[in-house]
């Protein structure tokens, strides 16, 4: 690919972000009904490739039943609320109150709050009651320290989900995780991630995971770019990852590693979008951030807020715009984008004469900034 000189000393490539792109119509149009928009993960089916990011907003082990029972995968925080308080409910209306720096203030101290690993088990056990596909997540950091009580609990699929996660986590003190060692012992399907390179992506997939996360999360509420320079625009990111996925599966002999774009994707046409660069599922948050049942009452925020010492997000208000129903499957209310995501993604596969998700990978895109 053709670099861009920045300047005498340093040289760059263009990359592009959903906003750059679009879908291009093809020869054939199918109907909605004849698309199928499943996709599976080691041994789990899911209807939908919509899978709820592990955000205390969006996720909890009640919300978690319901995404699962409309035919998504929902990913539960083990380090979020639910895990360092027995009831969080009064912390989450609490919150809802609170606005600007009091707000941010008040986030930082309600997660000083140690993690339990007793409710750890809990509310594992507490999605696994509704019957559906259970999955948790931790970051690389706290991974090695809750992972027992994690499988001891049951979990169907595990997820490692960081900033940017490496094939080998080093710790301040010197430990590390190995991650190709620690899935290889683990009996549970793992999905790692963030990464947004073809490189790093490589690394993941040599790992053994089952599915690579791209992408820095927190598309929303995320202010890493702004605090660390950090961020790759997500088309280019996810077309990158996914031609790791192509490489690897030549070199392992055909072993197969799930794609999954993770952040900016607040509206149904940038789902579609992650799709038609090769991802095979899409992590989201703000759009189920607005759901009635959403543990943060029009409010939404992820983990990367709550730091300590170096806050790389915000909290953001996102109102309520419907039911969990209404946003994965409809009937949309609304003409923006924020409702009835399976639906669109469906239209747009039909629009485009694609039958399932994987050959919709192969569709046209155009590149427009003004798109």
């Amino acid at each position: 690919m053709t670099e861009i000189e920045i300047g005498r000393g340093k040289r760059g490539r263009q990359a592009y972000s959903f906003d750059d792109i679009a879908i291009a119509p093809s020869r054939r149009t199918r109907d909605p009904e004849r698309v199928s928009t499943s996709w599976q993960l080691d041994a789990f089916r899911f209807e939908s490739p919509i899978i709820a990011a592990p955000m205390d907003s969006v996720v909890s082990p009640a919300t978690a039943g319901e995404i699962g029972r409309l035919g998504s995968l929902a990913v539960l925080n083990l380090e979020g609320l639910w895990t360092r308080y027995r009831d969080p409910e009064p912390v989450f209306a609490e919150l809802a109150t609170l606005t600007g720096i009091e707000a941010e203030r008040r986030l930082q101290q309600v997660y000083a709050e140690p993690i339990q690993p007793d409710l750890i088990g809990e509310r594992i056990a507490e999605v696994r009651a509704t019957g559906v596909t259970t999955a948790a997540a931790l970051s690389p950091n706290r991974t090695v320290e809750f992972i027992k009580n994690v499988v001891d609990a049951g979990v169907d699929l595990f997820f490692i989900r960081g900033t940017t996660v490496s094939a080998e986590h080093v710790d301040t003190d010197g430990t590390s995780l190995n991650l190709k060692r620690f899935i290889y012992e683990l009996d549970v399907p793992v999905v790692v991630g963030g990464c947004a390179t073809y490189q790093a992506a490589l690394h993941l997939m040599r790992t053994g995971a089952a599915g690579v996360l791209v992408g820095f999360g927190g598309g929303a509420a995320h202010t890493t770019r702004n605090v660390l320079g950090v961020r790759v625009p997500m088309a280019s990111a996810v077309a990158d990852v996914a031609a790791a996925r192509r490489d690897y599966l030549d070199e392992s002999g055909g072993r197969y590693v799930h794609v999954i774009a993770d952040g900016a994707m607040g509206r149904s046409g940038d789902i579609v979008k992650a799709v038609a660069c090769g991802a095979d599922a899409v992590m989201v948050g703000s759009p189920l951030a607005r759901a009635s049942q959403a543990p943060g009452r029009g409010w939404h925020w992820g983990m990367e807020a709550v730091h300590p010492t170096l806050p790389r997000g915000e909290r953001v208000h996102v109102g309520t715009s419907g039911s969990l129903g209404e946003i994965l499957t409809g009937p949309s209310h609304t003409a923006d984008g924020t409702m009835n995501l399976v639906g669109a993604l469906r239209r747009a596969m039909a629009t485009t004469g694609y039958s399932d998700l994987k050959e919709f990978q192969r569709v046209e895109v155009v590149v427009s900034p003004n798109v």
